[in-house]
């Protein structure tokens, strides 16, 4: 990709997390393309999910995308599908985020397209999210995605429900998906040492934004099977806002309460620098800094 580039974002959610060769195989459209960077692909067998990140210009990524929807549509049955993310869909959420020479108009009118397309090519019903939104209650995720794919199939037929895209009637076999714009957010996971996920949920309805929380946070309660404890997964959709080192901070409170430890966190694909300086500098008590003063941003200059 040259200097003046137009670069956009792109952070698929497909709905396997377990299957290695399934996995790859989906993740492969995003490889060895011309204006087209795969940077990040992260499974989780708790979640069953794999997130992508991958970058380029605009029209080549949203063709690798369609490619690898193509693909996760044949490999993924939702009809078995069990894990602890909520989802909806083979493909479940696709965000374009812009990056460089790329406005958020134009961004939005990505998503369109490619939800057009996808509609089209797959037969797969398509809902339009966050800056793409079609109407205020279709900007949250949540809110498309409540009643998870299970519940799917009735809620599509009604008609404030009725898809943008696409049949008013799920895949069979692949759901529904999601796609829009959206600014950069941050995924941050906070595991706890316990088991028990009642505590989990109140911690999580106490920390984000729609429960009276953080402004800046989406957080839900997860439970990890194979490491015996539970987790608040958290989406930081405004990190410049809403440090990471308060999420991190205020679940440690609110586990206080219940005599539970933090066991430690993780971020979830790419993030920017910033978000993780903001958390050293506050950690650290460093007075006065400037991201002028990180070497690297420096020598990208």
């Amino acid at each position: 990709m040259s200097e003046m580039s137009r670069i956009i974002e792109c952070v698929p959610n497909f709905s396997e997390g377990r299957d290695l060769d399934k996995i790859e195989k989906i993740v492969n459209p995003f490889r060895c393309k011309d204006n087209v960077k795969l940077l990040d692909y992260k499974r989780d067998e708790d979640h069953n999910r794999v997130v992508v990140t991958v970058v380029g210009e605009p029209q080549a990524v949203k063709s690798s995308l369609l490619e690898a929807m193509r693909t996760a549509i044949e490999l993924i049955d939702m009809t078995k599908h069990q894990g602890q993310h909520p989802r909806m869909g083979a493909i479940d959420v696709a965000p374009f985020i812009p990056i460089k020479n790329v406005s958020m108009e134009e961004a939005v009118e990505l998503a369109k397209e490619t939800a057009k397309e996808a509609s089209e090519k797959f037969g797969l019903p398509v809902f339009l999210y966050e800056k793409a939104a079609s109407d205020p209650q279709r900007e949250n995720l949540a809110n498309i995605r409540k009643g998870e794919f299970e519940g799917m199939a009735e809620k599509i037929k009604l008609p404030e429900w009725k898809p943008d895209y696409g049949p008013a009637e799920i895949h069979p076999t692949a759901g529904a998906t999601v796609i829009g714009a959206r600014m950069p957010l941050v995924a941050f996971n906070v595991n706890l040492n316990t088991n028990r996920m009642d505590i989990a949920n109140k911690i999580a309805k106490n920390v984000r934004f729609l429960n009276g929380g953080l402004r800046y946070c989406k957080a839900i309660g997860i439970e990890l099977k194979d490491r015996e404890m539970v987790q608040i997964s958290m989406n930081m959709t405004d990190y410049t806002k809403t440090a990471l080192y308060r999420s991190f901070e205020l679940i440690r409170i609110e586990a206080a309460r219940y005599g539970v430890t933090i066991a430690g966190s993780e971020v979830i694909g790419l993030l920017p620098m910033e978000a993780l300086i903001d958390t050293a500098v506050y950690y650290l008590g460093i007075e006065d800094f400037s991201m002028e003063q990180i070497l690297e941003n420096r020598l990208m200059e």
